[in-house]
C-alpha cells in the first residue's frame, strides 16, 4: 500500500533550466568566458552546485575558491529564483496527495531549497526535504534513506518522482518504484507528463481500495 510520495525538486516540480542556464552563464561571464554548451547545460542541471562549478570550469585556470566566492556571493542562485517555472497542476496534487500520503524531498538543490520552499508557499506540504547539504547529493543514496526510515516506510510503501538519472540511481540503490516525469526515455515503473496524471497509476490506484 502506498505510504509515501518523494519528490526530486528540478525538473518535476519546477521547470528550473531557465534559471540555471542564466546563472552559469552569467559566472562563467564574470570571468569572462563565452557561455555553456549543450552538454554543459544538461550536467548543470542535474548536479550539485559544486559539481557543476567544477565541470563548467574545468578547462579554466581559476581557482576554485575564486569561483565558489563568486558563485555563493556576487551571483547568488537565489536572485535567479525568479526564472523558475512551476508545474501548474502541482498545487492541486500536493492539496490531494497530503491528505493521503507523507510527502517528501529528494534533491541535489543545495542552500536555495529553504528559500525557493518560502518563495512557493511549499514548505508546509513536506514532512522531510534532503538536500545536497545535509546528505550525499543522488545518486547516492542517503538521501532517499534517510527519508524511509524517519517517516517509517518501507521501500514498496513509496514511489519516488524524478526526471533524471540519478534519480533513476538513487531509487533503484533503494529499491522504491520510479515514476518518470516528462522522461520517456528515462527507464522507470511508470511514466506521466503532469502531477495530475499520477492517480491513475497502479500504486495510487490501490491506495483508494
Amino acid at each position: 500500500m502506498l505510504k509515501l510520495i518523494v519528490f526530486d525538486c528540478d525538473g518535476v516540480m519546477f521547470d528550473s533550466k531557465k534559471s540555471t542556464v542564466h546563472y552559469y552563464n552569467d559566472l562563467l561571464d564574470l570571468f569572462g568566458h563565452p557561455p555553456m554548451d549543450p552538454e554543459e547545460e544538461v550536467y548543470s542541471h542535474m548536479a550539485t552546485v559544486d559539481g557543476a562549478l567544477t565541470h563548467i570550469f574545468r578547462n579554466y585556470p581559476q581557482k576554485k575558491t575564486e569561483i565558489k566566492h563568486a558563485a555563493r556571493g556576487k551571483l547568488s542562485y537565489s536572485d535567479y529564483l525568479h526564472y523558475l517555472s512551476l508545474e501548474p497542476d502541482l498545487y492541486e496534487f500536493l492539496e490531494l496527495a497530503q491528505k493521503k500520503y507523507k510527502l517528501a524531498i529528494s534533491t541535489n538543490r543545495s542552500d536555495t531549497m529553504p528559500s525557493l520552499l518560502e518563495k512557493y508557499d511549499l514548505g508546509h506540504y513536506f514532512s522531510k526535504v534532503m538536500t545536497a547539504l545535509n546528505t550525499k547529493p543522488k545518486p547516492a543514496p542517503d538521501g532517499l534513506l534517510e527519508i524511509l526510515q524517519d517517516l517509517k516506510c518501507l521501500p514498496e510503501e513509496a514511489v519516488f518522482i524524478g526526471d533524471a538519472e540519478t534519480d533513476r540511481l538513487q531509487a533503484k540503490a533503494c529499491s522504491v518504484n520510479l515514476v518518470a516525469f516528462r522522461n520517456p526515455a528515462l527507464k522507470a515503473e511508470w511514466h506521466v507528463s503532469s502531477f495530475m496524471e499520477l492517480l491513475q497509476l497502479p500504486p495510487f490506484q490501490q491506495a483508494t481500495l
